[in-house]
């Protein structure tokens, strides 16, 4: 396994005050996203390690509606050891929770909003469902981020104003392409998975304009059968 110290180091940004939208995702060798229509069955315990260390080093861990079902997110609670870290370095012990839904196709009762430590956060717009926002807003903050649809630049900003500048997105593809699409991601880690998927799995990006956004690699670091790519903006 990697020495933690070593792996904070090789994700640290160097200005957490300012907003940076860093993106995290697995892929098989042969391009999918997921294996058994999770992404679960393509990472290992190199992979975790650094999922876990991402989320630690993060404000807000941002999620569109559809992974948080699909697989299954609870209460984002990190371990003792990541809340010592956390402390010493004068952040909260853990990092808030934002779901990213238009339609807001949440449940209230489900224990991301119920356990959490801290109170989440649902990113819609401002056309989105009243009924729902009314439900949702008894266990999160409801928060406006452009009318009709999510803005990715008024999702930075929304989080940015509410002093979590470094923003952690997990997926899902539709949200990673929407992103994409409005040039507001600043850091892609990609760890490939020693995995050949076959099939018709999805990318990464999905529902998204064909686009061309440079980015430059910071580094490659093998784990295992992994291999761990991290590429910034250009």
């Amino acid at each position: 396994m990697f020495d933690p110290d070593e792996l904070v180091a090789a994700y640290a940004v160097a200005d957490r005050t300012r907003p940076h939208l860093r993106a995290n995702f697995v892929a098989s060798l042969d391009g999918s996203a997921t294996l058994g229509g999770l992404s679960g069955g393509l990472n290992d315990e190199w992979d975790k390690q650094v999922f876990d260390t991402l989320r630690m080093l993060s404000d807000v861990v941002v999620v569109g509606a559809g992974t948080l079902r699909t697989e299954g997110y609870t209460a984002l609670v990190l371990d003792a050891a990541a809340v010592a870290w956390r402390r010493a370095h004068g952040l909260p012990d853990h990092p808030a929770l934002a779901a990213v839904s238009s339609r807001l196709a949440l449940e209230p009762e489900a224990s991301m909003f119920t356990e959490a430590p801290r109170r989440p956060l649902v990113l819609t717009h401002s056309d989105a469902p009243a009924d729902r926002r009314r439900a949702l807003a008894e266990v999160a903050d409801v928060l406006d981020c452009g009318r009709g649809a999510v803005d990715p630049d008024g999702l930075r900003n929304a989080l940015a104003e509410r002093a979590l500048p470094q923003m952690l997105c997990e997926g899902g593809p539709r949200l990673f392409g929407a992103l994409v699409a409005g040039d507001a991601v600043d850091e892609l880690c990609l760890t490939l998975s020693g995995v050949l998927a076959g099939g018709s799995g999805p990318r990464i990006v999905a529902g998204s304009p064909e686009v061309a956004r440079r980015m430059r690699l910071a580094h490659a670091r093998p784990g295992g059968a992994m291999l761990f790519l991290r590429y910034l903006r250009a």
